[in-house]
């Protein structure tokens, strides 16, 4: 039996929410988002998705209300995209999928997720132990972890070997 392209036969708030995000590349690009990633270019160089397959997703994720494309230049024009509220609502998912991935893959220590406030490593869902408040991705320091590579070759990596808020724009070495 051939695998279905869409779950819209199931009845499960789960299989609405993977139309949404569920496909490979599109988590990537919200998981960027938190990091500050907010141009075209950085996402492509980044991630390394093709061109068509980035252009779609972020159309599918403006679509679907998680981004919003915001004109940052007019001459030429260029856009940027921005986490709207519906999409800030994914940072407990995406910070789960993170720890999972780690601890399953062993993937090492490669970015540490701190309470800006209190300095207090957070905890599996986003949560401060030190101050028993679970932690809005705002609020959110970034720092590079010990197993991650310090010499990366894209302009993204290497802005992110630097502490860090979430959702801050990211600057790149690109003009």
């Amino acid at each position: 039996m051939a695998l279905g392209k869409d779950y819209t036969a199931q009845q499960c708030s789960m299989a609405r929410a993977l139309e949404i995000i569920g496909e490979r590349w599109t988590l990537l690009i919200v998981r960027d988002a938190f990091y500050g990633v907010r141009r075209y270019n950085d996402f492509l160089t980044h991630l390394g998705v093709p061109r068509a397959v980035l252009a779609a997703r972020l159309q599918s994720l403006e679509r679907a209300g998680v981004l919003e494309k915001r004109r940052y230049q007019d001459t030429p024009p260029r856009d940027e995209y921005v986490l709207t509220e519906r999409g800030l609502a994914l940072w407990p998912t995406v910070r789960a999928l993170s720890v999972w991935g780690r601890e399953v893959e062993g993937a090492g220590h490669l970015r540490i997720f701190t309470h800006a406030a209190c300095g207090t490593e957070l905890g599996p869902y986003g949560e401060c132990s030190a101050c028993a408040v679970p932690v809005p991705p705002h609020d959110v320091e970034m720092l590079p972890g010990p197993d991650l590579d310090q010499d990366p070759a894209d302009p993204v990596c290497r802005a992110l070997l630097h502490p860090r808020r979430l959702l801050r724009p990211l600057a790149t070495d690109r003009v």
